[in-house]
């Protein structure tokens, strides 16, 4: 079967008249990966969503079941050569999706990618500059189609994951991985429960802080590390409202940011909290290592770390490497 046209090269081929327009974006082929248990969709909403996007493209939908499910759909649709792959979920739904997409590798057969956000945090939309609420997001998304709209972005990869806004070591991926066994208990991602659970993870930290080594290309390694964060955009999350800036001149468009902290004593903690809620991150702190445009690093511990990406706990590893990889997938927006 041949290649789909890319969807940022779909536009109407003259002025539409008598309905060209919408006979064009009609002719696109596209996956909706919706999943029911995401934070602020309901089914009603999932189904107006979906009725939205099936009377404009040619639409099929299908409800995640399990964890990797997405990322099965995501594959099915690159083999199937979908034009565009959509998901109607959070940033754990996403990043899913993505990895499946990009499996084998980006290239041109990868479909694009169409986020209507449906999370507690919704980063990867945030950064691009969706619409937060999903019917109006819904509504751009086809206005994007309709216009041929889109962009590449830079992702990160931590050893075989791939990473669409951050991954982290440490004092971080602890409170990721005790965020999703309060979920797994029926309990709400809510910001009062994730700082709650910050602090409590802090205290434990403290007492038994990890030992990690940054290690950058041209650059002597950087031990004595308790925190390593990995940035693929600014901000990579959100309290709230309030974004959270460790490396602001990262983006989607450079290589990686790295934020290290030697200490995890009150006083930094205390002026790391407020400096990171400012728009040019935290400065001036002699415990904190920051780059912003990496394109490798490899981080390691003298025992095993909980490890997070995109804000999903992926267990405990003691050697990580990281890689930007630059256009590494197409996104309408």
């Amino acid at each position: 079967m041949p290649l789909p046209r890319e969807i940022g090269d779909i536009r109407p081929p003259h002025p539409p008249v008598d309905g060209g327009a919408a006979s064009t974006v009609s002719a696109v082929r596209a996956l909706l990966v919706a999943n029911p248990s995401a934070t602020t969709t309901t089914a009603a909403g999932q189904d107006v969503i979906a009725h939205a996007l099936a009377s404009e493209i040619k639409l099929d939908v299908v409800v995640t079941r399990y964890r990797g499910h997405a990322a099965e759909l995501a594959a099915r649709a690159r083999a199937e050569a979908v034009d565009l792959l959509v998901v109607l979920g959070g940033d754990g739904t996403v990043n899913e999706a993505l990895n499946g997409l990009l499996a084998d590798g980006p290239g041109e057969g990868v479909p694009a990618l169409g986020v209507v956000p449906g999370g507690s945090a919704n980063v990867f939309a945030r950064a691009l500059g969706v619409p937060r609420e999903p019917l109006e997001a819904t509504h751009t998304l086809l206005g994007a189609i309709a216009g041929g709209r889109s962009r590449t972005v830079g992702l990160g990869r931590a050893d075989e994951r791939w990473f669409s806004f951050n991954a982290g070591l440490g004092w971080d991926a602890d409170v990721i991985a005790s965020m999703e066994r309060a979920r797994g208990r029926g309990r709400d991602a809510t910001p009062t429960r994730y700082v709650a659970t910050s602090i409590r993870r802090w205290t434990r930290a403290r007492l038994d802080p990890p030992d990690l080594t940054v290690e950058i290309p041209g650059e002597e390694p950087v031990s004595g590390v308790r925190l390593a964060l990995v940035s693929n955009t600014d901000p990579w999350t959100y309290l709230g409202p309030r974004p959270v800036r460790t490396n602001p001149g990262c983006s989607f468009d450079g290589g990686l940011g790295v934020f290290a902290l030697h200490s995890l004593g009150l006083p930094t903690v205390l002026r790391l909290v407020h400096q990171v809620m400012r728009r040019e991150g935290a400065t001036g702190l002699r415990s904190v290592v920051r780059r912003d445009d990496v394109p490798a690093l490899r981080i390691t511990s003298s025992e095993p770390v909980n490890l997070q990406v995109d804000g999903d706990h992926l267990g405990r590893r003691s050697d990580v490497e990281f890689v930007a990889v630059p256009a590494a997938l197409r996104v309408v927006v």
